[in-house]
C-alpha cells in the first residue's frame, strides 16, 4: 500500500501534517531516555522517507507550502533541545539527502548542556557561533524556550520570559525573524497556548497535544534509534488515524 502525506489539496489541509521529532544524532549506547539516533541510523531513515518519494522539510517551509496547496510529498523534521552535535552528525546526512529541517534551541543555555535530563548522559548544547552556523546553512530556528522548563507549571513572569526574550535572543543572534516554538517536554494546555499567540509565534510543536491541536500545538511523532523500515512504514501509515483536525497556518 503506498503512502501518502500531505497531498497539497484541500482536504489534506485540514489534517495535522506529519512531523518527525528528533534530538541528539551521536552515539547511542547510554541513552536512558531514547532520545538519540545515531548517524547511520539518522542516514537509514532519510533514505527511507527518499525511496518513498518524501522530503523532509523545517517547519516554517512546510507549513507555507500547505498553504499553497503544494505540500505533496513533504514531511516535517525538528530536531529539540539544540545539541551541538547537529551540526557536526545531524546536518551532513540531512544534505546527503536533500532534506532540511527546524532546530528549537535554548538561548539561555548556550554552550550548556541537558542539564534538565537528570539520568543523563550529559550532552553539551550548541553555542552562539554553532546555531549562527546552522541558521547559516538554511535551517530553520526556533525556540524552545530559555531554560527547558515545564511551561504548565511556571508562572506568569517565567512563562512571559521563556516565551518572549527567547524569541528576542534568537532573533538578535540569527539575524532573522522566529516564526516556530516547541514546548519542552511536549507539555502544554490552554494558558500556554495563549501565552505563545501573544508572543508573535506563527506556530508551536507539541507532542500529543490532543483537543488542543491546532497551528499553536502541532503534533509529532518521536522517532529513534529503533524505527527502523517497518516502524517508520507504520507511524506514516497510522498518523491520520491518530491525529484531530488542525487548522490552517497562522
Amino acid at each position: 500500500m503506498a503512502v501518502t502525506v500531505d497531498t497539497g489539496r484541500s482536504p489534506s489541509r485540514t489534517s495535522a501534517p506529519w512531523v518527525a521529532m528528533y534530538h541528539s544524532v551521536a552515539d547511542c549506547a547510554d541513552d536512558p531516555y531514547r532520545i538519540t539516533v545515531t548517524p547511520e541510523r539518522l542516514d537509514g531513515q532519510l533514505a527511507w522517507l527518499r525511496r518513498r518519494g518524501l522530503t523532509g522539510v523545517g517547519m516554517a517551509e512546510l507549513l507555507a507550502a500547505r498553504n499553497r496547496g503544494r505540500a505533496q510529498g513533504l514531511v516535517g523534521l525538528t530536531f529539540d533541545d539544540g545539541y551541538a552535535d547537529f551540526v557536526d552528525a545531524a546536518l551532513p546526512v540531512l544534505r546527503r539527502h536533500g532534506c532540511n529541517a527546524t532546530l528549537f534551541v535554548l538561548p539561555g543555555r548556550l554552550g550548556g548542556d541537558n542539564a534538565w535530563d537528570p539520568l543523563g548522559p550529559r550532552k553539551p548544547l550548541l553555542t552562539a557561533d554553532g546555531i549562527r552556523h546552522a541558521a547559516a546553512e538554511g535551517v530553520e530556528i526556533g525556540s524552545h524556550g530559555l531554560t527547558h522548563v515545564d511551561l504548565t507549571r511556571a508562572d506568569d513572569r517565567v512563562l512571559a520570559a521563556e516565551l518572549g526574550e527567547s524569541r528576542a535572543l534568537l532573533t538578535e543572534l540569527t539575524g532573522a525573524p522566529v516564526a516556530g516554538f516547541c514546548y519542552p517536554y511536549g507539555t502544554v494546555d490552554r494558558r500556554v497556548v495563549d501565552a505563545v499567540a501573544v508572543a508573535g509565534y506563527d506556530y508551536a510543536c507539541a507532542i500529543d497535544p490532543g483537543p488542543l491541536t491546532g497551528p499553536l500545538a502541532l503534533p509529532r511523532v518521536h522517532i529513534g534509534q529503533r524505527d527502523t523500515a517497518v516502524r517508520l512504514y507504520l507511524k506514516l501509515r497510522l498518523h491520520g488515524l491518530r491525529r484531530r483536525p488542525v487548522g490552517g497556518p497562522r
